[in-house]
């Protein structure tokens, strides 16, 4: 029988809303993005975001359900982002979805954020099953797991200070980049030359999987301010791909050792960062040098959208996990 999930992401500063049938088909995914509003303050401001959230997500539930062409009463299963994500922007999602899964008399199930990350993977691969390797990487979140099931997950690494994404972002706001810098630094490096500066690579302790970006970050805002000091060029187009190269060398070869040890045969990127044609590109040399498939989401489904928490819901569901209309916001959930 079929399962139609209506599901809700408001971890941040995307008020999402989709209709998920079978957790691997998408039948809407109505995506409302803040940044026009947040680009003015270099970065998202929760109590703006919380607000906008507020406005907009009756009309936006609304409107997953007439692009689906379904009613409420259609609607099988409520899932919701629980955590991780900003206390104000997660109360609304999470209050919306105890309404509607009480009102309606159906089950809730509260969703990780970060799982829902990898899940969009399934939306676009209709063939991809565990088990796999898999890269997390985002504005806020730095994984390295390896999925043994649907919802087993072994966390092996995780970033110790700035996430990828983040540091993709401060970096772009040093060289005058406005928010979000990360796709604009992608395309930059496009155009320069990834060994002009030779920014370090931190692989930490011998057999590491975690991450840490923070020292890299310091050493190109030190680079920026050398060369302003001392009255040279600076060539943003080069700074950009020798940073992207830094950061890259090391998720690149963290995943495909920790594939190495699990004897895995296929790699999943998930998280905004997996929009990154850098990181793309570099996965997929790999993996055809190794023997070893890449998966990716399409780009819509890389950023948060509700899609993936559909998906990642009915995964719960079926595998016997369903919530409490009680359950609370978790906003420093992890993927343990």
């Amino acid at each position: 029988m079929d399962l139609l999930t209506l599901a809700i992401e408001t971890s941040c500063d995307e008020t999402s809303v989709a209709v998920i049938k079978n957790g691997r088909e998408v039948l809407s995914n109505i995506i409302s993005s803040q940044i026009d509003t947040h680009k003015r303050f270099g970065g998202v401001v929760p109590e703006i975001a919380s607000r906008k959230h507020i406005e907009s997500i009756n009309n936006i539930i609304q409107e997953s359900l007439d692009k689906a062409d379904l009613e409420f009463k259609d609607i099988d299963l409520v899932g919701v982002t629980r955590g991780p994500g900003l206390v104000g922007a997660l109360l609304v999602g999470i209050s919306s979805a105890k309404a509607l899964a009480y009102g309606l008399n159906k089950p809730l199930i509260g969703v990780n954020h970060i799982e829902g990350h990898i899940c969009a993977n399934y939306l676009t691969h209709e063939d991809l099953e565990p088990p796999f390797t898999c890269l997390i990487v985002s504005g806020g979140h730095s994984y390295l797991i390896h999925a043994n099931g649907y919802i087993d997950y072994e966390l092996m690494g995780r970033t110790r200070d700035d996430a990828a994404g983040e540091a993709f972002d401060k970096v772009a706001r040093a060289l005058g980049i406005a928010y979000p810098g990360g796709p604009v630094i992608d395309k930059l490096s496009q155009k320069g030359n990834p060994q002009a500066i030779d920014f370090p690579r931190v692989f930490l302790e011998e057999g590491s999987y975690d991450f840490s970006f923070s020292g890299l970050k310091t050493a190109v805002l030190n680079y920026i301010n050398g060369q302003k000091q001392k009255g040279k060029e600076i060539v943003v187009e080069d700074v950009a791909a020798s940073f992207q190269a830094a950061v890259l060398d090391v998720l690149v070869d963290k995943t495909f050792r920790l594939a190495k040890e699990k004897g895995s045969k296929k790699i999943v990127i998930a998280g905004g960062v997996a929009a990154n044609k850098g990181l793309r590109s570099m996965m997929e040399r790999r993996g055809q040098d190794e023997g070893i498939k890449i998966f990716y989401p399409s780009k819509v489904l890389c950023t948060d959208n509700a899609a993936m928490i559909g998906s990642a819901a009915y995964y719960n569901y079926i595998n016997g996990k369903e919530s409490e209309l009680g359950f609370t916001v978790e906003p420093n959930l992890s993927l343990e």
